[in-house]
């Protein structure tokens, strides 16, 4: 393929993946409510992009093959926070959230310095 080709290619990817999102992002925000979304849809989706994300960079692919993902995945993240904000569940969510690295960041401490 033409290398201007493809460059057309991956730009008009990259525009479509950047709004794919907004339409449900807007909807949610203007109804005030996220009744009807699935949050496991969304966690199963979320985490199905992260995964093939993790995978296209251990293997060094060139970030033009997979530049669409981090950008949808930041779509997903604003509207799981959109649907715990009008579920009640921010303060939960933030804390899990927030403890997660907190844990793990103490597993890896105690294993790098063999404190138990």
């Amino acid at each position: 393929m033409a290398p201007g080709l493809l460059d057309l290619v991956h730009l008009t990817t990259w525009a479509v993946c950047a709004v794919i999102k907004l339409p449900q992002v807007v909807a949610v925000l203007k109804a005030g409510s996220a009744w009807g979304l699935s949050v496991t849809s969304l966690l199963l989706e979320l985490a199905g992009f992260l995964v093939f994300l993790r995978y296209q960079i251990y293997y060094n692919y060139p970030l033009e093959t997979y530049l669409e993902y981090p950008i949808i995945i930041a779509q997903d993240a604003i509207l799981l926070f959109c649907i715990m904000h009008f579920n009640g569940k921010m303060k939960r969510a933030l804390f899990y959230a927030l403890m997660y690295p907190l844990k793990t960041m103490r597993f890896v401490l105690c294993g790098l310095f063999a404190i138990s």
